[in-house]
């Protein structure tokens, strides 16, 4: 079997707004994720992920954000789209593993759904996706409450 390991990391200052998108899941918030997409930086660490572990380039790369085309889309239809492209190359994830830097909100009540909106994306059993949750304890960036950061790792194989 030939197997690829893939890093994934991103970051999102907030902005004004009333919610943030995580893993496909709307979290009720004071601020919003400032981006040309939704923000999901949960998926998008993932997509880079994923491309990474086939050196296909990054998010950015694909999906670059001086593209209307691309200007509040869904992450998740963006997640499916990388994911074809590992399908198309013969590659399929074995897991995945992320974790999810804040200090607020607190995500414990929405891992699950996060879980189970990449699996399905994904057309993996939901074991195969994991994903945690931490601070930094007030320290730099997501310390001070500016935004949050992802880093993502992926497992993909070749039969």
């Amino acid at each position: 079997m030939d197997y690829r390991i893939g890093l994934g990391h991103d970051v999102h200052a907030f902005t004004e707004g009333d919610h943030l998108v995580l893993g496909g899941v709307k979290i009720p918030h004071n601020k919003a994720f400032m981006a040309h997409s939704d923000g999901d930086v949960l998926l998008h660490a993932i997509c880079d992920a994923l491309l990474g572990a086939l050196a296909l380039g990054d998010i950015g790369k694909h999906f670059p954000d001086t593209s209307s085309e691309f200007e509040n889309i869904d992450s998740r239809v963006l997640l499916r789209h990388v994911y074809s492209l590992i399908k198309d190359k013969g590659f399929h994830l074995q897991n995945l593993d992320s974790v999810i830097m804040a200090e607020s909100p607190r995500m414990a009540k929405f891992i699950e759904p996060m879980r189970s909106n990449i699996a399905q994306d994904l057309g993996v059993n939901i074991s195969r996706v994991g994903i945690k949750a931490t601070t930094t304890e007030g320290l730099g960036f997501v310390g001070n409450k500016e935004g949050v950061a992802v880093s993502a790792n992926v497992l993909i194989y070749k039969v």
